[in-house]
This record gives structure tokens, C-alpha cells and sequence, in this order.
């Protein structure tokens, strides 16, 4: 009788690629708690920055919500409006428009 094994999971997929080039580039994963991806790092990062530096210590925000509205207003404009020189001086926004466009002229049946 051949054993029949579940397939992989897609997060221990992930996780295992992470896990993977984190060695090749001889970089330290962070860690926490069980189940924690290593792409949750910087996230995490920045939530404690929130909640000790702008939150806890009277900051400019008084609140979670208004603490996660100007992070989402940053973010659309870190993706829309800012240029980013090491993109050719264009937003991060259009450059995943134009790689879409041109693997959607792959995919095409004309293309």
C-alpha cells in the first residue's frame, strides 16, 4: 500500500521558502511565537514602535484607529505618489501595473 500524505500546506510552503533564503543570505530570522512567519518581523516591528512611541507616551495619535488610519494615508502614498529612484523614478503602484500588463500579453492567446 503507498502511503498518501496531505500536501503541503501554501504557509509551510512559504515559511519554508523564507526559511530557505534567509540561510542563503546568512541573515538571523526573528523569531517569536510558535506559528509566527519570518515576514511578520518588520510588522511587528512597527506595531510595538506604535503602540510604546505614539500611543503610550501621549503621542501625536490617541488612539489605535487613528494610528492605523495615517499608517494605511502613508502607505497609499509610499505606493502612489512617491517616486523611488530605484524604480526609474516611478511609483511602486505603476511598475505591478506594468509587470501585470505585460504578463497579462503572455498569457493572452493573441500575445
Amino acid at each position: 500500500d503507498p502511503v498518501l500524505h496531505r500536501p503541503v500546506e501554501l504557509t509551510n510552503y512559504t515559511a519554508m521558502v523564507y526559511t530557505d533564503r534567509i540561510q542563503e543570505l546568512g541573515a538571523v530570522p526573528s523569531t517569536g511565537t510558535v506559528g509566527d512567519s519570518f515576514d511578520n518581523a518588520m510588522a511587528e516591528a512597527v506595531n510595538n514602535l506604535y503602540k510604546t512611541e505614539l500611543i503610550r507616551q501621549q503621542g501625536p495619535w490617541r488612539t489605535v484607529e487613528q494610528v492605523e488610519l495615517a499608517t494605511l494615508e502613508w502607505v497609499w502614498w509610499w505606493n502612489h505618489e512617491r517616486l523611488h529612484g530605484e524604480l526609474d523614478m516611478r511609483t511602486p503602484a505603476e511598475v505591478e501595473q506594468a509587470y501585470y500588463a505585460g504578463t497579462e500579453m503572455l498569457l493572452s492567446p493573441t500575445g
